[in-house]
């Protein structure tokens, strides 16, 4: 089962925003794009959640296509997204937060289950049961973002930035999420602009720089290439 964009091309406001871009995801994997902010991370994932549509190419999720379906009927078949940004409700608990994905989405798994996964990839979430989402830190809002996304029981998860804006003493915090995550089988597609913010455990890396994959590979084969890394550290 794998997610699969196969030469997508994406255009906003008549301008040429992705141009071919190729990825594939087993689930199981981590896999992460790395680009420079703008150039075009944000893009190639809500082009994957029905946000944004498609000047050509595909995309297929478990061998069907979802090119063109809406946001919605893409979550039901197992995807999950978690915006840059750690969007939470602020009106609301961190509990209720959680909980909220499975009032909208029905699985195989009870809600009870849902929410327990959930919290088991976050542990120090359940501190702040009755605390409102005003309240919480920046690494705290993360943690609902990504939990919550993972409540709706998605095989894949897509988290935008997952690492952006966070203290040095937060940031394990969210690597151990991710890792278990991916030992319950889910697959995760990372975008991050900061490479040395990336774990170093991924499987496999795809660099993106003004619309196209210019490099694909391992951790260590990106660190090998000097002209990739020169590119995503930001240097002339």
């Amino acid at each position: 089962m794998s997610l699969a964009l196969n030469n997508i091309h994406v255009t906003l406001a008549g301008n040429p925003v992705l141009l071919g871009i190729t990825i594939n995801v087993a689930c199981g994997e981590l896999v992460c794009l790395v680009g420079r902010n703008g150039a075009g991370k944000s893009t190639t994932f809500r082009s994957i959640m029905g946000f944004q549509p498609l000047k050509s190419g595909t995309i297929c999720w478990k061998d069907k296509s979802i090119k063109g379906m809406d946001t919605h009927e893409i979550v039901a078949l197992g995807l999950g997204y978690a915006a840059e940004g750690s969007d939470v409700f602020g009106d609301l608990t961190v509990e209720d937060n959680i909980a909220l994905p499975t009032w909208t989405r029905k699985t195989s798994k009870s809600a009870h289950v849902r929410i327990d996964e959930a919290y088991a990839v976050f542990p120090k979430l359940k501190q702040y049961l009755s605390r409102g989402g005003q309240q919480l830190s920046g690494g705290e809002r993360k943690m609902v973002s990504i939990a919550r996304a993972l409540a709706l029981d998605p095989e894949l998860l897509l988290l935008d930035e997952a690492f952006e804006g966070l203290s040095p003493a937060i940031m394990p915090a969210i690597s151990v999420g991710l890792q278990r995550i991916l030992k319950r089988g889910r697959g995760v597609l990372l975008a991050e602009s900061n490479y040395y913010r990336l774990p170093r455990f991924a499987d496999r890396l795809y660099v993106i720089e003004r619309g196209e994959i210019v490099f694909e590979g391992t951790v260590a084969q990106v660190e090998a290439d000097a002209a990739t890394m020169k590119m995503i550290r930001g240097t002339d």
